[in-house]
């Protein structure tokens, strides 16, 4: 199924497919105490939402892909929340994969998507494995962590320290490497998220050809000199390169991605706290209904303006991001402002589901009850080092300060 609604142009693309998950909700829902209990996004739900294109959202157009920019990605995340948190997790994670895939070369891009553009791919950019020059390519050993959206990739990209011929390390890279040459440890047994299948990916001596090898970080050799020839030619120049007049992406787009299962989460404790306040009152008093509470209503007006204050900051976000074209200059400040605008976003949705948590009462904790999976959901990936609010607004402050904080990785 390779035409997934493209007339129209990019805004019709994310209407029809934000639509087509609302339709999906109610089973993406009702799939998701399964997914934590088998700690995987049930198969049916990978199958359905591939049909209506939700995993097509950063693939290419001329692979049948539907080409949407990182602000559109974390809306289709945040749609996905709503119904559960794991699937969006996973949802948003593989998109990643392959806005990161488009970065290598047309050939490595041809391997992965030419056969179908409901190919997935997983990533790693922590480069905690090794990938040792060799002739034609590179041979890659390592372990990576947390992979997610394991269970379900047919390729991973990992992040590497690229080695010489003699073991020496002359900087970082990415590989890609299919499944068959990897595999997965089970390791992820955490408090929520269960359902992402965030394990640990190994492989050793899988050798990786040039094409699927990309050059992110050149290092001087430790014995002087110019770097090894290899070593500088590897890789390709991705989707920037094909002149093809696809959205060209030059900004990370990981910590966006990784905001909108949060927003999602956040809008669906609020919706459940809503209906339960129209129908239930308040334990030892006389108030029949929640709804009628003002010390209730106050608090649902904070927790939903917390709520529309992360969707602001985000939107400005991705539409920063969005409107970075090839050749542009960057400067630091705006770059650092994403990464504060994403850590705010995540604390206050954080505060907003703790506010919705103490107006919901115990019930919110009843394990029949969703809302407590959506917030251990939250709570776990608000943790992620990527969107940690505090963490992001010092790299902003010190922006705004003009101290540049070159060790932290900002986009």
């Amino acid at each position: 199924m390779n035409e997934i609604a493209t007339a129209g142009g990019p805004e019709a693309d994310l209407e029809g497919l934000l639509a087509r998950i609302a339709e999906l909700r109610p089973l993406l829902a009702e799939n998701g105490a399964r997914g934590e209990r088998d700690r995987r996004v049930p198969e049916e739900s990978i199958d359905a939402l591939k049909r209506i294109g939700a995993l097509r959202v950063s693939v290419p157009k001329r692979y049948g892909g539907l080409d949407l920019g990182h602000l559109d990605a974390m809306r289709v995340g945040r749609e996905v929340g709503l119904a559960d948190g794991g699937t969006a997790w996973v949802v948003s994670l593989l998109n990643s994969g392959a806005w990161y895939t488009r970065h290598f070369s047309e050939r490595a891009q041809d391997e992965i998507f030419s056969e179908s553009p409901d190919t997935l791919v997983s990533a790693v950019v922590a480069p905690t494995g090794t990938a040792r020059r060799v002739r034609g390519g590179y041979v890659v050993t390592g372990e990576w962590s947390y992979n997610s959206g394991s269970w379900h990739a047919d390729w991973a990209l990992l992040a590497v320290r690229l080695q010489d011929e003699r073991g020496e390390t002359t900087g970082e890279g990415q590989v890609l490497i299919p499944a068959s040459h990897y595999w997965i440890e089970d390791v992820w047994r955490v408090a929520g998220m269960r359902s992402s299948g965030s394990n640990l990916l190994l492989t050793e001596d899988a050798f990786v050809p040039d094409h699927r090898a990309i050059v992110t970080e050149e290092r001087p050799p430790a014995r002087g000199g110019a770097a090894s020839a290899g070593t500088a030619s590897a890789g390709g120049t991705g989707a920037e390169g094909t002149g093809d007049g696809e959205r060209a992406y030059r900004a990370a787009s990981v910590p966006l991605a990784l905001l909108g299962p949060q927003l999602g989460l956040g809008r669906a404790i609020l919706d459940a706290v809503t209906v339960d306040a129209r129908k239930r009152g308040i334990a030892y008093t006389a108030i029949e209904r929640k709804a009628d509470s003002v010390a209730f209503q106050l608090d649902i007006a904070r927790a939903a303006q917390m709520l529309d204050t992360a969707d602001f900051f985000a939107e400005r976000a991705g539409a920063y991001l969005d409107s970075i074209e090839p050749g542009d200059p960057v400067d630091y400040l705006p770059r650092a402002r994403v990464r504060g605008d994403v850590g705010w976003a995540v604390e206050n949705v954080t505060e907003a589901i703790r506010i919705l948590l103490s107006i919901h009462g115990s019930s919110a904790f009843a394990d029949a009850n969703p809302v407590q999976r959506f917030w251990r959901d939250q709570a776990v990936v608000a943790r992620h080092g990527y969107v940690s609010p505090s963490f992001s607004l010092e790299v902003y402050g010190k922006a705004v300060m003009g101290v540049e904080n070159l060790d932290a990785v900002v986009l």
